[in-house]
């Protein structure tokens, strides 16, 4: 394999490591504004509990344990956000659950940063996964690859779940009518908070995957939010596969311009964005919401 060919593959594969970190924060974005019609502006914090959950938990009982418990632990931290505070605003106006979830998010960074100090925190690679993946001359790290596996495999239970059970059914059908599915005796309370945990969840278990590669900080909520909000916008609003392939598409893109010019990499799916909105204002595959129209 050319030598030029390897390193194009290589910043595309780290492309994708990013935009799939981003895909989980934004489905679980998505799946809580179509159903519940709040813009979680505190996402962000909860993918950083997740990270920092993930260390404190690793350096007790190590990594495999905080993988598992630390996304549950965001999850159920969600369900219970969810009682307490979205469900005052489901049929408020949406600029007050704005508000209060921008608000949300700067308790979570101030009180982590309280807790647990400003300075970022290193979170080492668990030593199974260290190490070097060989095919041919393409040489990729374990632990990425490793994520990259999770990932697809989280994509695909949560398709799984919304698509061919019956949780899955009611979800879609509260997201075109809600007020049919209440007609037909079903009361959505329960589905929105587990909506909620499973979508809080998502980003938890983002933060700790990328824990190890991006180290952990207050403000790494904040800064991986913008992104991810992008891949919704790409992807269309209440489209499971929209975010999918935009996820995919800002991978590939940011991958080929780290290499090409890096300087415009963090540019470059903005870009994408606008050129993705100007032919299709929706979105690639945005879904018409009845009760947001």
């Amino acid at each position: 394999m050319p030598l030029q060919l390897v390193f194009i593959l290589e910043q595309i594969l780290n492309g994708l490591l990013v935009g799939v970190a981003y895909l989980l924060i934004a489905l679980g974005l998505s799946l809580i504004f179509s159903l519940g019609g709040i813009v979680n502006l505190a996402h962000g914090g909860f993918y950083a509990i997740g990270a920092y959950l993930a260390v404190e938990i690793g350096n007790r009982f190590g990594f495999p344990v905080a993988f598992v418990a630390s996304p549950v632990a965001v999850a159920f931290l969600g369900m219970l956000i969810e009682r307490v505070l979205f469900r005052g605003f489901y049929r408020a106006d949406p600029i007050l659950s704005l508000l209060m979830t921008f608000g949300l998010a700067m308790v979570i960074e101030q009180a982590l940063r309280i807790t647990f100090g400003a300075a970022p925190i290193p979170f080492g690679i668990p030593e199974f996964l260290r190490g070097q993946v060989f095919i041919g001359d393409f040489i990729y790290s374990r632990y990425r690859m490793a994520i990259l596996l999770v990932a697809i495999a989280a994509v695909a239970g949560l398709w799984f779940l919304l698509q061919r059970t019956a949780f899955g059914r009611v979800v879609r059908a509260g997201v075109q009518n809600p007020d049919m599915v209440g007609a037909l005796g079903i009361s959505l309370s329960p589905y929105l908070t587990a909506v909620a945990g499973l979508g809080i969840g998502l980003a938890g278990l983002a933060g700790v995957m990328m824990a190890p590669v991006t180290g952990v900080h207050p403000a790494m909520g904040a800064e991986i939010l913008t992104a991810s909000f992008v891949i919704v916008v790409i992807g269309g609003l209440g489209s499971f596969w929209g975010a999918v392939l935009a996820a995919l598409l800002v991978g590939v893109v940011r991958g080929l311009t780290v290499y090409f010019l890096p300087p415009a990499a963090e540019a470059s799916m903005y870009v994408l964005m606008v050129a993705v909105l100007l032919a299709r204002p929706r979105g690639l595959f945005g879904e018409r919401i009845l009760r947001f129209e």
